[in-house]
């Protein structure tokens, strides 16, 4: 889709986050951007009501409020985007970020809402639009921050928000949480549905080109639902029975201060918003080829933390800059934010016709596990890749055994922590807090002699040694 063959633009227009192209190609691409983020986009609302016990089941009298949160998702998501395109006042970077619900405050938001139903969902809430203010107000201080997270404490944090999900996408795919220890669990059907997804995915994202490969988790499962439909695992009743148009209803699920909330959503949003600027750096760099300003970071963060304050305040989750969509920049060519915007304005569409969110309800937990185990798998793998920048010196071993085996120790065994306080506990028994502070903490406080040393020592001789002479 690049150059002018296909009538965009010349090469310098395409580079000008304020060129519109031509609304024939404005709108393709637009609904491209939505494609690549979808299915991320919607997930979180599924595992989170999953997980408060009140997302499994159309016979359940509270399963309506997924579908609300699903179509909140959608809202927000466009709404939160529209901040960074078009902004207003010192909100958003004007450029081409599109925002969605954020998978790293998972691990947070479980421990939070786990089997509590969706009276858990008033704290949860209130720790969103904490956190969301939280965020916009690090927008001045983001850049000075950065120093405090290399690429061994992001891609730690990273890794561990993927092996926190990891367990969720078996559970899923296996028959999903209600059904552990039933006969049905872990059924042969459930596993080729979901075994038919992950097919479907990868032969699409390594053998396909264009948005074919971008969209490979999206027609994945859109096959798994085919095959669930045909083996009559697909009921469509609340499709029928919702509304073609609803309107967001501020405080849905009430409004409650959680100290354990609060606490988790701000200590991340530190993470999401450096988040935010490495993915603002992408797009400048892939789509302008300059480096972002001072002015577009701080914007793109009032942006991030506004945007999830609002969210909360509605009934959403948190959002954070996508980074699959600056790829999808990246392979178009095209840096205007014109085109993220209609994209924008579509999910806002379809945030307020609920039978969309009634609609993605249908798909069986089996075939979310199969998109799922693939979409987590990949943030593992994006963490162990910011790892590979790190220099293994002895410190920084040192540094990320310590963090990771407390960290994913504590997550594993939550009952070790049965004696703490309850607010503690919910913080420790998501990993993802005492990694990333260990990590932090540690990086800042452990003297840098150690870097020179060898790691020989440490290893034990179970890796190659180097020649004296390397």
């Amino acid at each position: 889709m690049q150059g002018t063959d296909n009538g965009l633009g010349s090469p310098a227009e395409l580079k000008d986050p304020n060129y519109f192209p031509p609304l024939a190609k404005a709108i393709p691409l637009g609904i491209q951007h939505v494609l690549a983020m979808f299915v991320s986009n919607v997930t979180p609302a599924i595992i989170i009501a999953g997980a408060a016990g009140f997302g499994y089941g159309s016979n359940s009298p509270d399963f309506p409020q997924m579908i609300y949160m699903i179509q909140m998702s959608m809202l927000f998501a466009g709404v939160a985007t529209l901040f960074q395109t078009i902004g207003f006042g010192p909100v958003g970077a004007r450029l081409p970020i599109v925002q969605g619900t954020s998978f790293a405050f998972i691990p947070i938001m479980i421990p939070i809402v786990a089997g509590k139903g969706v009276e858990a969902m008033a704290p949860l809430m209130g720790g969103v639009l904490i956190g969301g203010i939280f965020h916009a107000c690090l927008a001045p201080f983001v850049g000075k921050i950065r120093f405090a997270l290399p690429p061994l404490v992001t891609g730690l944090v990273v890794t561990m928000i993927g092996l926190a999900l990891v367990k969720v996408g078996i559970q899923y795919a296996a028959g999903g949480v209600p059904a552990i220890g039933t006969p049905e669990y872990g059924s042969l059907l459930n596993w080729t549905v979901a075994l038919s997804v992950i097919v479907v995915t990868l032969a699409l994202k390594f053998f396909a080109r264009g948005m074919l490969s971008v969209s490979a988790v999206l027609v994945g499962l859109i096959a798994g639902y085919a095959l669930a439909a045909a083996l009559g695992m697909v009921n469509f009743g609340n499709v029928g029975r919702a509304a073609s148009f609803a309107l967001p209803n501020p405080f849905h699920f009430g409004f409650e201060f959680s100290i354990a909330a609060i606490v988790g959503f701000c200590l991340m949003a530190i993470i999401s918003a450096i988040e935010t600027v490495g993915d603002v750096s992408g797009i400048t760099k892939g789509g302008a080829g300059r480096e972002a300003t001072d002015k577009e970071i701080t914007g793109a963060t009032y942006a991030d933390g506004l945007g999830t304050a609002i969210a909360g305040i509605f009934g959403a989750l948190p959002n954070t800059s996508f980074s699959q969509n600056v790829g999808l920049i990246a392979m178009t060519g095209v840096m205007s934010r014109h085109v993220v915007t209609i994209g924008a304005i579509f999910l806002i569409i379809a945030g307020f016709v609920p039978k969309v969110g009634a609609l993605i309800s249908t798909v069986p937990i089996e075939v979310l596990g199969g998109g799922v185990i693939v979409m987590f798998g990949m943030v593992v793998a994006a963490g162990v890749a910011m790892l590979s920048d790190v220099d293994w010196t002895r410190r920084n071993m040192v540094i990320f055994a310590v963090s990771l085996s407390i960290g994913l120790g504590l997550q594993l065994e939550p009952g070790a922590l049965q004696h703490l306080p309850s607010t503690a506990k919910v913080l420790l028994s998501s990993g993802l807090l005492p990694s990333a502070f260990l990590a932090i903490v540690l990086n800042l406080l452990l003297p840098e002699e150690l870097s020179a040393q060898s790691t020989e020592e440490l290893s034990g001789g179970m890796g190659s040694k180097k020649h004296p002479a390397e």
